[in-house]
């Protein structure tokens, strides 16, 4: 975790979320040739209300006390698998859409669901001090919290003064019931396609905020209700999310934890502040923390997504380590050195490929130029197996384990930042990366990307020592608390260990597609193979993908029996 003394903003604790509980109550309607589609209801909330006024929602409200009262829970039925805090939250999903749309989840001993007669005799609003499931028991009715099921978790983003913590459950719509709007806190209710409601918001005809609108988005993806409920049978929610917002085109963006840009925020905004910029730009330095700034390259493209990430590490009163300087580019090489205020102790690169080590040498020259002291460049020499193109020799070899070391005094007293170099071959023979580890900062060059996976290209790249470096980088980050990772293209990626094993799952899961290719055409060719374990990738990649196909030829060979 990065040091308190390092971070951009001072901690501002986030609103402590109230809990409340929703319900996508679905329906299969029918469609042109006899087929069906799946719908949703949704209301309008009161352009009065405290709480995103005007938008389009899904039923329900806060979690009382009476949900999670145990003689609540008693006259209800339940799943064996449905605990009490499930319970509490399809209690209270069950009330509200009641309350709200008289919408009644309610069956009769004999199975028959609430009828137009029930949902007349009970009141809307119950008196203080009255329970809504013994009204409900008392026209012979048990709540059918068997039939709601988890959805999906989400918790306010915490830059948000007023927070809920919310499941969004599902459940079909009861036969023989129309939902009637309570004509205060919402109106207008409508049973609307997922895709349609997405449309009508992209038109602006349909407003609604971030958790309504990518539920709708994956609630798309299913035909049916039967698909839904078979999704969430097994009692998990498909997702649990926290977003989070920063700035991209002026204009305020929230993302999951799945998406690229959520691991910098963390990182830069932990309390959620919201006010990160996410453009990409080459023209200034972006701050990540105090003592961390990235320049990213003016070389976007195929191999480099949006160019190419220099990092400096320091800080005016110890100076600064600069990973990673890129390509010669004379511009972006003069902004890194005028980032460091011409302080640039030390040079580090990664790796020899041509987007990440040409610039050392006339940055050095360019501190030297200015008076400073010739700052050495560090890395490994390029391996013999190396491309012509990705020669490197350093002014000295960094040892695995090293420890390169800025020390100074600041405001506070004496301030220290090391990096611990760490041998990971596989990407290149002479990859490094790098472990900030006053901050739990994992420098990974491009041994592990954001957005991407990396190309491991023989006889330079290895893949059984990718997969064996990514296992040494989990356990130091086991070791060091490490939670965030700084690529060399693309954004910092958050909770580091969870990001490496996915990684590596996602390899052997290729390398599995790869070995059913090759022993489906065992006379193929690497065209032919590519084509079958790469079918997910678009074509114009294969080419690059070749490269890494043949590393996974070669791991697999390599553990043949008899090979060891």
């Amino acid at each position: 975790m990065p040091r308190q003394s390092q971070q951009l903003h001072p901690h501002v604790e986030p609103a402590t979320p109230l809990h409340a509980a929703t319900v996508l109550l679905l329906r299969d309607a029918p469609a042109p040739g006899g087929a069906t589609v799946l719908e949703v209801l949704m209301t309008r909330r009161s352009a009065k209300a405290s709480f995103v006024p005007g938008a389009y929602v899904f039923p329900g409200g806060g979690i009382e006390a009476q949900d999670a009262e145990p003689a609540t829970h008693a006259l209800a039925d339940r799943r064996p698998a449905q605990d009490a805090a499930r319970l509490t939250d399809a209690m209270a999903a069950i009330r509200e859409s009641f309350e709200e749309l008289g919408v009644l989840l309610a069956r009769h001993a004999d199975g028959r669901w609430a009828e137009a007669a029930d949902i007349a005799a009970i009141a809307r609003k119950l008196p203080p001090g009255s329970r809504f499931a013994d009204a409900c028991a008392a026209r012979g009715l048990r709540l059918a919290a068997d039939a709601v099921f988890q959805l999906a978790h989400w918790t306010g983003d915490r830059n948000l003064p007023k927070r809920f913590a919310v499941p969004f459950l599902v459940a079909r719509m009861p036969e023989g019931q129309e939902p009637v709007a309570d004509e205060s806190e919402q109106f207008e209710p409508v049973w609307v396609r997922p895709a349609d409601a997405l449309a009508r918001h992209e038109a602006g005809q349909f407003f609604m905020i971030f958790p309504t609108i990518r539920t709708l988005a994956r609630l798309a993806q299913f035909a049916d209700v039967a698909a839904v409920l078979a999704a969430v049978a097994g009692e998990q929610p498909l997702w649990v999310s926290s977003p989070r917002s920063g700035l991209l085109a002026g204009k305020e963006a929230r993302y999951m934890e799945h998406e690229p840009p959520y691991g910098e925020l963390a990182l830069v905004t932990p309390t959620g502040r919201g006010e990160h910029v996410l453009d990409w730009q080459s023209e200034t330095p972006v701050p990540l923390l105090k003592n961390v700034q990235r320049l990213t390259a003016p070389n976007p493209g195929v191999m480099t997504g949006p160019g190419t990430n220099s990092y400096l590490v320091g800080d005016p009163a110890t100076g600064y380590i600069a990973i990673d300087p890129g390509p010669a580019d004379s511009a972006h090489l003069e902004r890194l050195w005028r980032a460091a205020g011409g302080d640039i102790r030390t040079i580090v690169c990664t790796h020899s490929h041509p987007d990440h080590s040409p610039g050392a040498a006339p940055l050095q020259a360019m501190v030297v130029a200015h008076g400073r002291a010739r700052p050495p460049i560090l890395g490994l020499p390029s391996r013999p197996t190396a491309r012509a193109h990705s020669q490197f020799t350093p002014d000295r070899a960094l040892q695995d384990g090293e420890l390169l070391t800025l020390i100074g005094q600041g405001l506070e007293g004496e301030i220290t930042h090391t990096l611990q170099a760490v041998h990971t071959p596989g990407h290149a023979a002479n990859h490094v990366c790098l472990l900030l580890r006053e901050d739990g900062l994992l420098f990974s060059g491009d041994h592990i990307l954001n957005g991407s996976t990396t190309v491991v290209d023989p006889p330079d790249g290895n893949m059984a020592d990718y997969l064996d470096s990514l296992d040494r980088l989990d356990a130091l980050c086991a070791e060091h608390g490490v939670d965030f990772i700084l690529p060399a293209h693309g954004y910092v990626l958050g909770e580091a260990r969870t990001a490496i094993a996915r990684l590596k799952a996602h390899r052997l899961a290729r390398e599995a597609k790869v070995l059913a290719a090759m022993q489906a055409r065992p006379d193929g060719s690497l065209e032919d193979w590519v084509r079958l374990a790469y079918d997910d990738v678009p074509k114009r990649i294969w080419p690059v993908a070749q490269r890494s196909l043949l590393a996974h030829i070669e791991r697999i060979r390599m553990l043949e029996p008899g090979n060891d």
